[in-house]
């Protein structure tokens, strides 16, 4: 099959392209940066360089700027935006000019879709609360769903925090406690839903294979945990000597609006539609995605 990827060197990406081309796929990466081709993967930097006749059979768009990368100025908020409706854009007329689109569109999101419900279990029929990053979902996933009036399958990955050792939101939140530090942010009450890159992928090719599913997925563990539980579960990975709770007011000073809407308040989000269909986590409970990362 031929998968054309976006935002592929990501932390997603970066797990999943040498998988797809370890099965024998042709994959082909829109990237910013020219790269040399390699054997069944290549680089372009542009999507008009694929003739009409392109045989694509998978589209998976994973870009988009790092939503806690760099403090939220108003110009880096623009930034956030446009990199993700931007190119899920050019990709709509990309797949609108094939002489035959593709089956299917994998196109992500988070499960900021749904803002913040306190204690609430959010399955994919959950409510949504207004705010930038629930805002910014919404006009995200209704931009991929236009690829359904070209014929295509659609389904939307609303991701949780993602895990793993090599990179990602657990190399920034296991940082202090390589210093020796537990911590926990704020009232420590806040849910983290998380989920593990390997479950990421399978989850990814689970949604390629049952072609019955489309519409919004939740890719996050059954077994969110709080922001406490989370460093009780880190102690018992890494030696710490302390524990000192992250105060709420030094988060909102160090990173401003991105502490309110990412690190202190939270969603506890189920993978409802995922299980239902019969997909299983290899690394369901937040122990063993830790040992499977450090």
């Amino acid at each position: 099959m031929h998968y054309l990827v976006t935002g592929g060197s990501g932390f997603i990406g970066a797990a999943l392209i040498p998988q797809l081309v370890a099965q024998g796929h042709t994959v082909t990466v829109l990237s910013r940066l020219a790269r040399a081709d390699q054997a069944a993967l290549r680089f372009i930097t542009h999507l008009d360089v694929l003739a009409a006749d392109t045989c694509i059979d998978v589209v998976i768009n994973l870009a988009g700027a790092p939503l806690a990368g760099k403090r939220w100025t108003e110009a880096y908020k623009r930034e956030i935006v446009a990199s993700r409706l931007a190119t899920t854009e050019w990709l709509l007329q990309f797949m609108a000019r094939l002489d035959t689109p593709p089956a299917l569109l994998l196109s992500a999101s988070a499960i900021g879709f749904y803002g913040h419900h306190g204690d609430e279990p959010l399955t994919e029929e959950g409510a949504a609360v207004p705010g930038f990053a629930q805002h910014l979902c919404q006009r995200w996933e209704e931009a991929a769903m236009r690829a359904t009036k070209l014929g295509v399958r659609v389904c939307l990955l609303r991701l949780g925090v993602v895990l793993d050792g090599n990179g990602g939101a657990l190399q920034e939140m296991a940082r202090p406690f390589r210093f020796g530090v537990a911590n926990w942010l704020g009232s420590g009450k806040q849910w983290l839903s998380w989920v593990h890159r390997k479950d990421v992928v399978a989850a990814m090719h689970f949604l390629q294979e049952h072609t019955e599913l489309r519409g919004p997925f939740n890719i996050t563990a059954p077994t969110p945990v709080t922001s406490r539980q989370f460093c009780a579960a880190m102690k018992g990975f890494m030696r710490t000597f302390i524990t000192v709770p992250m105060p709420a007011p030094l988060m909102r000073l160090l990173v401003g609006e991105m502490a309110e809407e990412l690190l202190l308040s939270g969603q506890r989000v189920l993978p409802g539609r995922l299980q239902a269909a019969g997909f299983r986590f290899a690394l369901p409970a937040i122990d063993q995605a830790l040992a499977e990362s450090f």
